[in-house]
């Protein structure tokens, strides 16, 4: 992909690691960036869909009933629907009646964690796929020390950045920022910190978008 002739675009790209449309929005938006060969700048931020989630988790099923009021005929629906939408994106979505929404604080702390080594953004991939296609639990600090090693990192300087507690802060002050900001859902991209979408909006609408901004800055 020849992107020398623009500078790369940066997004701000809100996120939770539980979100779906999250992962089917980044992977929408890298596929618009390709095509009109737009050079992107990535900043990830945390956002927390149940920050009241237990450690442990709550069976999927359960949890779209009793947030959203959906049936089990309409969440298989969605599920379908989000399978063959990641599919047709190279993405895998693992759905089973046993799945799980967990707390994914703990995960938005490696995430800041990792970021002081560069790899922030490979974590956030690991995390996706960790979460939804291989169904890891990625609110267990054991669950995220063996990603952090997966990623080159180190296994004991993870786990007492993760136990230590002192990352908590951090990503509660960058989540407060973006709700304050007024944030309310994920995902949420910012381009060039004037231009905000809500939510996965498809390969074309991002295409379009990248190619009005960067005429305009041309």
């Amino acid at each position: 992909m020849n992107t020398a002739k623009h500078a790369a675009l940066r997004v701000d790209f809100v996120s939770d690691i539980m979100c779906p449309w999250c992962v089917i929005g980044y992977l929408q938006l890298t596929q618009a960036a390709a095509k009109v060969e737009v050079a992107l700048d990535i900043h990830w931020h945390p956002f927390e869909l149940n920050p009241k989630m237990p450690e442990g988790g709550q069976n999927l099923l359960e949890h779209v009933s009793k947030k959203y009021g959906t049936t089990p005929e309409e969440s298989e629906k969605a599920r379908k629907r989000l399978v063959k939408t990641a599919h047709d994106l190279g993405f895998t979505f693992v759905f089973s009646d046993d799945s799980r929404m967990v707390n994914s604080f703990l995960a938005h702390q490696l995430v800041e964690w990792a970021d002081g080594f560069q790899a922030k953004h490979y974590i956030i991939l690991a995390l996706f796929k960790a979460h939804f296609s291989v169904c890891r639990v990625v609110s267990y600090i054991n669950i995220l020390t063996e990603i952090a090693v997966e990623a080159g990192l180190d296994p004991t300087a993870a786990r007492a950045a993760l136990g230590s507690g002192g990352l908590g802060n951090n990503v509660r002050m960058m989540e407060q920022f973006w709700t304050e900001h007024g944030i309310q859902g994920a995902p949420a991209m910012i381009f060039a910190s004037e231009h905000i979408l809500i939510g996965a909006r498809g390969v074309a609408a991002y295409a379009a978008l990248l190619k009005k901004l960067t005429r305009t800055a041309a």
